[in-house]
């Protein structure tokens, strides 16, 4: 009796096994039912008169005819500018037509990416705007980004390598912001983005946000010759040059910088220098100001000189910011991904500050003629957040100490001075 029980308690069992099976399927095929009636449409009316009423289609066409200046204003770009881009990343860019759908224009691409890098606008906006779904600006945004980095990058941030392209850059600065030996202005940047899955701290800032770094060298026409975009915002300025390729090449004097000559009106040989603040460690190739702490005329007289030439880099950095204020936004995207957008604009803006030098001036900082600073425009928006918290141990180099010393005697003297200077820092 026993053992019949229990035959049937076990056939029970195997019954109610085979019943959530079955409960299990049916809510899958349920699931599976509800998802294809969701996706009954293939391309939604509205977005299918793109061709008619979509902005690439209808607005910029009356812009690029009508109003250059507008055109430029919505797309950070003039309609040649613009053009030529779509030229040139057309071959990397263009899809074929299938039978049930033709391909997105380059234009289009390039106008949609272009838009976004000067607003930062979502991707739910951009696509009421030009009639293209979200998820496929998603993609198209960071495709169109590669392309300009793959197409323009090597043309236009060309670190020098060469011995005169140095000192062509040392000349501007010397005729420019009369500061000499000068190679470029260094400084980093934070760029905000979302933290991204699994991030942690790492990308944390002690600003209190999350970030990723945009450190650049810039010449004296506030062009970046050199950009390292991809560090997490928890790393210092200091962190990052000292692990960044273009130090190790200095200091394995593979980047061919010029030999030590005298200073303009001088004898004594000093070597050539990048310049930047205190988050950098003094060296021979790398000056920066005196401490605030009780500085004598001259420690403050060669401060002013050395800032006046540094001002640049804080410039280039004003204007990025302000032509792509996609950069001022938060970006959602993947680090990867933030990093292609950052280059994308680092290109353009070298682009337009090569092309079109004069283009954003009053933006720029300038000095009235009796020297004094009249701030930029850009000064007067948000701009990128400072790299400023030092973490790494900068302890300056005995030769770098006793460079500067000469270099803050030379300033004072009647070789190197200038006549205003003494009166803009007393």
């Amino acid at each position: 009796m026993d053992r019949q029980r229990m035959e049937m308690t076990n056939y029970g069992l195997l019954i109610h096994n085979h019943i959530l099976k079955l409960r299990m399927l049916l809510n899958r095929h349920r699931h599976k039912r509800i998802d294809r009636r969701v996706r009954t449409v293939w391309v939604r009316d509205w977005i299918g008169r793109r061709s008619q009423f979509g902005f690439y289609a209808q607005l910029l066409d009356e812009l690029r005819c009508e109003d250059t200046v507008s055109f430029k204003n919505f797309l950070r770009v003039d309609p040649t500018m613009f053009q030529e881009i779509v030229n040139r990343l057309t071959p990397r860019l263009q899809k074929k037509d299938t039978w049930y759908r033709k391909a997105l224009p380059v234009g289009l691409k390039v106008a949609i990416t272009l838009r976004y890098l000067a607003t930062g606008d979502s991707y739910h906006s951009l696509m009421y705007l030009f009639r293209v779904p979200h998820n496929t600006i998603s993609n198209l945004v960071v495709q169109v980004c590669e392309a300009i980095i793959s197409e323009y990058a090597e043309d236009v941030i060309n670190t020098p390598t060469e011995e005169a392209e140095w000192l062509a850059i040392s000349q501007e600065f010397s005729d420019m912001w009369q500061f000499h030996h000068v190679l470029g202005a260094l400084d980093g940047k934070h760029v905000a983005i979302k933290c991204p899955a699994g991030g942690g701290s790492k990308y944390y800032n002690y600003k209190g946000f999350h970030s990723i770094v945009l450190m650049g060298l810039v010449d004296a026409n506030y062009k970046f010759k050199w950009v390292n975009v991809g560090a997490p915002g928890a790393c210092s300025d200091a962190q990052i040059w000292n692990q960044s390729d273009l130090k190790n090449h200095i200091i394995d004097e593979n980047m061919h910088i010029p030999k030590a000559e005298p200073l303009p009106n001088d004898d004594k040989d000093i070597p050539y220098f990048i310049v930047g603040d205190d988050a950098f460690a003094l060296r021979s190739w790398l000056m920066k100001p005196f401490s605030r702490r009780n500085m004598t005329l001259e420690e403050r007289v060669f401060n002013y000189r050395l800032s006046r030439s540094r001002r640049v880099v804080e410039n280039a950095f004003g204007i990025l910011a302000n032509r792509f204020q996609c950069l001022l936004s938060t970006l959602k995207q993947e680090p990867n991904n933030v990093v292609s957008i950052i280059l994308a604009c680092v290109c353009l803006h070298n682009i337009m500050r090569i092309r079109y030098p004069g283009d954003q001036n009053i933006l720029l900082d300038r000095e009235d003629e009796n020297h004094h600073l009249l701030p930029g425009a850009w000064r007067d928006e948000t701009n990128l957040k400072d790299i400023d918290d030092v973490q790494d141990r900068n302890y300056p180099s005995k030769a770098a100490k006793q460079q500067r010393l000469y270099l803050k005697h030379y300033y004072s003297s009647p070789a190197g001075k200038v006549p205003w200077q003494e009166r803009m820092v007393q």
